[in-house]
């Protein structure tokens, strides 16, 4: 498949590229990235074809925000897609005030997060987002971590004021043209069924759900999405690291080690890909592109040469033998459509 194919997100006008730009690495949560490292990374994927770009507040407690807008800011603005997120807001550290709980290293140092899916916290949100980015547009907005991995037994009461508060902020500023689409960016299929069903979205952007590795989604999700109109971006198409190797003890996989069964299921994965010689990672890109429900995936990168791998994989080419064996050996739900 060619990284550049462009697809349209819902009913928008919107395209964005099957090949898409995580920005949550550059950041700097995972490793330290100096500034100039990381803008080169982004220009390695505009270079590769790649005009769809999605960054947040969070990831780097504003560090990502600021070096996507300086790589892009030079670009004409009608040549790319980007999107960031709401729910959280940043501010200074006040004197004397602690480390909330739960902070990571790595961010922006003094600069801390607060959940606020208010109304006027998602409006100060994105408002926070324009003077870090540089840009006077954002092309598509998603409610960021609102489900149960992240809110726990706050979870009802912050959908309930998001959906009264922040959802309505963004639905007027798409009903003026402001933006062109609203959705949310999750980890879990049983949240996002929820907002997909709960408001009239034009995306949802799923973490690791719909994968080589796990097929969930496919049973109400990915439907609903389809009934709907609402597009899927595939974010963590490689199960956050597990699906791009080495399959090691303590490979990564939802940001923690990987369970034995989870292990041994991607190197059952990885043996089937090595038969037709293929690299495990090219079939975990090329596989969630074939449901005409997601319009993109979008892996994440720390370095210019796994951005080029990116773009590689997702041309390298499968032979359908491969899909074959991948569902006789139960690998695949046999509901999942396969690419080619």
């Amino acid at each position: 498949m060619d990284p550049i194919t462009r697809r349209r997100i819902g009913r928008t006008a919107l395209e964005v590229t099957a090949l898409g730009f995580g920005a949550a690495p550059i950041g700097g949560f995972r490793a330290m990235i100096p500034d100039r490292d990381a803008i080169a990374i982004i220009d390695t994927a505009w270079d590769a074809g790649v005009r769809f770009f999605d960054t947040s507040p969070f990831y780097g407690y504003g560090r990502s925000e600021l070096r996507m807008g300086t790589a892009l800011r030079d670009h004409p603005r009608g040549d790319f897609v980007l999107s960031t997120k709401v729910g959280r807001t940043m501010h200074v550290r006040r004197p004397g005030e602690a480390d909330p709980p739960r902070l990571r290293q790595g961010g922006l140092s003094d600069f801390l997060p607060v959940f606020d899916y208010t109304y006027d916290g998602v409006m100060r949100s994105i408002e926070q987002s324009h003077l870090r980015l540089g840009l006077a547009r954002i092309d598509i907005l998603l409610i960021h971590d609102l489900d149960l991995r992240n809110a726990g037994d706050a979870f009802e009461e912050r959908f309930r004021t998001v959906m009264e508060g922040g959802y309505r902020a963004l639905d007027e500023l798409r009903r003026a043209g402001i933006i062109g689409a609203i959705g949310c960016g999750l980890n879990e299929t049983e949240a996002t069924l929820r907002f997909v069903r709960a408001g009239d979205f034009d995306c949802m952007l799923l973490a690791g759900r719909y994968t080589l590795l796990e097929q969930g989604a496919l049973s109400e999700l990915l439907p609903e999405c389809e009934r709907r109109h609402c597009s899927i971006i595939l974010g963590g198409p490689y199960n956050s690291g597990l699906l791009a190797g080495p399959l090691q003890e303590g490979a990564p996989y939802d940001y923690a080690p990987a369970p034995p069964e989870i292990l041994a299921r991607a190197r059952h994965l990885e043996a089937v890909c090595a038969r037709h010689s293929v690299p495990l990672p090219a079939a975990a890109l090329q596989f969630p592109l074939a449901h005409p429900a997601v319009a993109s995936v979008i892996p994440g990168a720390l370095s210019v040469q796994e951005v080029a791998q990116n773009a590689a994989y997702l041309r390298f080419p499968i032979p359908p033998a491969l899909w074959a064996e991948l569902r006789h050996e139960g690998l695949l739900d046999p509901a999942a459509p396969i690419p080619g």
